[in-house]
């Protein structure tokens, strides 16, 4: 649904300056591929690369299921290549849409086509990728390529994908060093009859952030050994996080409520967060609002607003509407409510504005929400309807919008509804 006749104050000179800025900055993108390829030339020996790569692999969706599966290694900088992996880290230490950008783009994509039925084999190429993904400190490497690596030098917005690094077909891959392996998942490892959802949840359990379970599922090292398989990066990013917030909301399942409504909010990378938390038994729902010259938006000329929700019992279809971003959310906002041992009705309201320019990944939306509560105060609301009277200055709708646009406030349908009923709207 779009907004266009009742969002107020929309300035079209200024969207088209937001579009021309995005047009500028993957100006910019093609430049950092340009020193990528300089940094190649200096890296590569020959047909083969070696260095220091990421505690990560890549793993396709496309041809399902043979598919793209590979291990990521910076062309510059391999002393560094922990930092160069998606992780908490980069909020922490204040990364722009440009940095994580330049981190993605310097690292090279080694890949085979590999079927994704590996069962428990850890021989040959397959076999490095997964102690590559199973590391918890950069390991080094030596894949021998196939030819000069390709950088695709051809970037745009129109598929709004995350712009990637070089790419170049392995022939082979061996390990210079014995990898580290958490004790956690050695223990997993040697479970052959543990599927892959009670083994997930043991990681979490035991201090694994959700980024190092998910190199672990991609690279096919979890569950019963004879059904392993390589899971596809984007899915296995989804899959943990509905996997430990089915498990957190387990554990809420008969706490006690929170006793008043808060707001929380936060921001980052053109992002702006909401997060009401209500008093009742747990209910969610992310509602996001997409400014036109957003990356999700880029020629509209209202708002775009889409939205998913859940009940009590939770859901089993996926969230369509709001994809990846809707369990990421999700999973900082039950973090919160574990700790605090309860549980609440919450509403997640995102605000995708034009500063958002390109598309940086869903890390952005889980790590957003786990700091809004690490290091905001929540603003007091006595009532439902005075947080939603909060947060109404500060979105870009009327009263009239949210009469018109009952999802706005559906992420806690029970209590809005009344409070609906009650105001007329």
């Amino acid at each position: 649904m779009r907004l266009d006749d009742y969002i107020e104050g929309l300035d079209e000179d200024e969207a088209a300056r937001r579009r021309q800025l995005a047009d500028e900055k993957s100006y910019a993108i093609t430049e950092y591929l340009e020193d990528v390829e300089r940094s190649m030339d200096e890296t590569l020996q020959g047909d083969s690369l070696f260095g220091s790569t990421a505690p990560g692999i890549f793993v396709g969706r496309s041809s399902y299921p043979d598919v793209s599966a590979g291990v990521l290694a910076p062309v510059s900088d391999p002393d560094s290549a922990a930092a160069f992996e998606t992780g908490p880290h980069w909020y922490e230490r204040g990364y722009t849409i440009d940095d994580v950008f330049r981190s993605r783009t310097n690292l090279l994509n080694s890949s085979q086509r590999t079927n994704v039925h590996v069962a428990d084999s850890w021989n040959g190429f397959t076999g490095v990728q997964r102690e590559v993904a199973i590391a918890d400190d950069p390991v080094d490497v030596e894949v021998g390529l196939d030819g000069r690596p390709e950088v695709d030098m051809d970037v745009s917005f129109a598929d709004i994908s995350t712009p990637t690094g070089p790419r170049a077909t392995a022939e082979y891959a061996d390990l210079a060093e014995n990898p580290s392996v958490p004790k956690p998942v050695e223990y997993t490892l040697s479970d052959d009859d543990w599927n892959a959802e009670g083994a997930m949840t043991y990681l979490y359990n035991r201090g694994l952030d959700v980024y190092q379970i998910e190199n672990v599922l991609s690279a096919g090292a979890l569950g019963q050994a004879e059904n392993r398989k390589l899971v596809p990066t984007r899915w296995s990013i989804t899959a943990v996080d509905d996997t430990v917030c089915a498990f957190l909301r387990g554990q809420l399942h008969n706490r006690p409520s929170v006793d008043a409504t808060e707001v929380w909010y936060n921001e980052y990378l053109g992002n702006r967060f909401w997060v009401i938390v209500a008093p009742g038994d747990f209910e969610y729902e992310l509602v996001e609002l997409k400014a036109p010259g957003s990356v999700w938006n880029p020629e509209g000329r209202g708002y775009a607003v889409t939205s998913d929700y859940e009940g009590f019992e939770g859901r089993t279809d996926y969230a369509a509407e709001t994809a990846g971003a809707y369990y990421a959310a999700k999973l900082g906002a039950l973090e919160h409510l574990a700790d605090r041992s309860r549980q609440a009705k919450v509403l997640v309201v995102r605000h995708v504005t034009p500063d958002y320019w390109g598309p940086a990944g869903v890390w952005q939306v889980r790590e957003t929400v786990r700091n809004a509560f690490e290091e905001g105060e929540p603003g007091e609301a006595e009532t439902l309807h005075d947080a939603v009277r909060e947060l109404l200055p500060r979105w870009p709708v009327d009263l009239e919008t949210l009469r018109r646009n009952s999802e706005l406030v559906a992420g806690v349908q029970s209590s809005l509804a009344a409070f609906a009923r009650r105001e007329g709207l």
